[in-house]
């Protein structure tokens, strides 16, 4: 049967739900998917919703054969990265698809006509709206269970993808660390010189200060001038730091959070991690109803894993070679040490970006997956 591809309207909730649970059909047996939030998926994808629609144009295609669906994709162009990167690119995203190449080609070949419509020369991904969407295929561990901010992916989707002349364009690598007894003495001596010679200080995160202190966009603005510089980032205006950042502060354990000030009470670096969700979203499926948000919330505040999510960490430029990072690691894992926590997975962390690898190099550690960006020409 020949493969029929199907535009979803991304305003129609019918449509788009049957777009977001797609992959629970595809990886109901593979014990290693984590669900993604249904909700906030759904607030991301509807172009009325998500405020990236301000400098991206969006498409989404359902594949089926024979009235199933069979795989689906996501087509991005982001303006604002495009120009601060001065190429021509069409993004694809939310890539899934069964063990058919021809369900591939068809998918990608139609983003590939979405982005030359639009003048793009280049496709790119997987990649999200924005740097706070889920990126890069997984082409190592796939025997590892995945992350709620990450992609997972089938072993097959690599050779699908090579199959149609993708090359790569760039690799994320991801730690597993273990959380040891007692922090080892580097660090600890390296915190305490660089807080004294620096007038650095950790400080409490309180919804008080959440509340009172603009925190939210504060710590948008460090994070933004963290990343800027690297792979394909997406500078963002500052209305959109309640929708990346705001949410995150609403919902977590504050505990996890470490915010380093200098003696003007400015935040000069930070980390923020999270109690592993993983084996909450598996139980919810994603879903908060009827009783999926028990599952979430006795996992955020009541019974942690044993497990913690390292979800960003960054230095303002003019304190990052001060050794500040120093701080946020040792402060991070002493608050593990006290809260249970025996193991912390890192998100994806580009290759080439040696002084964040290098920050848990005296830590017992295993680099476990590897994802990627791949690329190529229009033609």
């Amino acid at each position: 049967m020949s493969v029929d591809i199907v535009r979803i309207d991304s305003t129609k909730r019918s449509e788009l739900r049957k777009f977001v649970l797609f992959p629970e059909t595809l990886y109901r047996h593979n014990p290693y998917y984590v669900p993604n939030i249904v909700f906030d998926e759904m607030d991301t994808l509807n172009e009325k919703k998500n405020p990236a629609s301000d400098f991206c144009d969006q498409v989404l295609y359902m594949a089926y054969r024979d009235g199933k669906p069979v795989g689906r994709i996501a087509g991005i162009i982001n303006y604002k990265a495009n120009e601060r990167w001065k190429h021509d690119e069409v993004r694809f995203g939310w890539f899934d698809t069964i063990d058919d190449k021809e369900v591939s080609a068809a998918l990608i070949a139609k983003v590939e006509e979405f982005g030359k419509a639009h003048g793009m020369t280049h496709i790119v991904g997987p990649l999200g709206f924005t740097d706070f969407d889920p990126e890069g295929m997984l082409v190592e561990g796939f025997d590892q269970q995945s992350t709620m901010p990450l992609i997972y992916n089938h072993p097959y989707y690599v050779q699908h993808i090579e199959a149609l002349g993708f090359e790569k364009d760039a690799d994320w690598l991801e730690y597993r660390i273990t959380v040891p007894e007692a922090m080892p003495e580097k660090f600890t001596r390296v915190a305490r010189i660089v807080a004294e010679r620096n007038n650095f200080k950790i400080r409490p995160v309180t919804r008080k200060i959440i509340r009172k202190e603009n925190y939210a966009q504060k710590l948008f603005s460090l994070i933004t001038d963290s990343y800027k510089d690297l792979y394909e980032y997406t500078v963002l205006p500052e209305n959109l730091a309640d929708k990346y950042i705001g949410f995150y502060l609403k919902i977590l354990d504050l505990r996890y959070i470490t915010s380093v000030e200098n003696d003007k009470g400015e935040i000069v670096a930070f980390g923020i991690t999270m109690p592993s969700l993983a084996d909450a979203l598996i139980k919810s499926r994603g879903r908060l109803f009827p009783f999926g948000w028990w599952h979430l919330a006795k996992a955020l505040f009541i019974k942690h894993s044993e497990g913690a999510e390292l979800l960003l960490m960054g230095a303002r430029a003019d304190v990052r070679n001060s050794g500040v990072t120093a701080l946020v690691v040792c402060d991070m894992f002493q608050k593990y040490e006290k809260l249970g926590v025996k193991w912390a997975e890192t998100n994806a962390e580009l290759e080439d970006n040696h002084s964040i690898r290098n920050h848990f190099g005296d830590f017992d550690r295993i680099q476990h997956k590897r994802r990627r960006s791949y690329k190529k020409e229009i033609r």
